[in-house]
């Protein structure tokens, strides 16, 4: 658990380190409600359009007689939602990073110059950056696309589908949250997916200490949109750390100390 609070530490260093540098905040802000008012007429559309979704794909229910007929539309509709909101969760990261990588970046590197003094750059023009950002997140994104049909399917199994399933896609949404979120610094390091999901692999809690609770707290309207210039931030923050950049003491060590 000590590497989980790691974790969660960064994400508070993240959100501490905008409140000290508000033009950085408002900054980082613009590139979230962009795509935040996209995202809510998009589930806005799916929840009004789930109950006809789920009718059309189970025409053999038709015949069905009450109340199963409405019973098992009810829990198709709820787990098509469901992984609407999973879907949306992840690549809202990955489209507000992608909308706003010179926001971001330029917002990275200013955390890495108040670290270290200096900010490593990729060298490369931004429109490459921006192909590279891109193709990584579509990615992402299918290994995402991958683990939530297979945790839509075990959501039909009794009692766990609605107990350990939506906590397994918690942690795997908190993963893939996070390493969307610490690309932008490692992208810049010349760090690829593979080698930053093996980076992310071998600090797994520390991983879930920042993402899972992240993850929790983009389920709240336009909260996403709040802690994204500080969950930028944060997760340059554990970049550094997990590249060996970082200082001698890591965020859970300074409370031990202060305490």
């Amino acid at each position: 658990m000590r590497d989980f609070g790691a974790g969660f530490g960064y994400l508070l260093q993240g959100q501490k380190w905008v409140g000290r540098h508000g033009r950085w905040f408002g900054f980082g802000l613009l590139p979230g409600l962009v795509t935040f008012v996209l995202y809510v007429g998009a589930l806005i559309g799916l929840f009004y359009g789930a109950d006809d979704l789920t009718s059309w794909a189970t025409p053999f229910a038709d015949d069905w007689g009450s109340p199963w007929q409405g019973l098992f539309r009810g829990a198709l509709t709820f787990l098509v939602f469901g992984l609407g909101l999973f879907l949306a969760v992840i690549t809202f990261t990955a489209v507000t990073l992608l909308v706003g990588q010179p926001f971001y970046e330029s917002l990275s590197e200013e955390v890495d110059r108040s670290e270290g003094g200096e900010a490593p750059e990729s060298g490369l023009p931004l429109w490459r950056d921006l192909w590279i950002s891109a193709r990584d997140s579509l990615r992402v994104l299918l290994r995402v696309a991958f683990y939530g049909i297979l945790l839509f399917a075990a959501g039909f199994i009794p009692v766990v589908g609605q107990t350990v399933v939506p906590a397994i896609g918690f942690c795997v949404s908190g993963f893939f949250l996070t390493e969307e979120l610490t690309a932008v610094a490692l992208q810049r390091r010349g760090v690829e997916l593979k080698e930053r999901l093996g980076l992310l692999r071998g600090r797994r809690m520390a991983v879930l200490g920042f993402g899972v609770p992240l993850t929790l707290a983009f389920l709240v309207p336009f909260v996403a949109v709040l802690l994204m210039p500080g969950a930028v931030a944060g997760a340059t923050l554990m970049a550094r750390e997990l590249t060996g950049e970082a200082g001698e003491e890591s965020p859970t060590e300074e409370a031990s100390a202060g305490a």
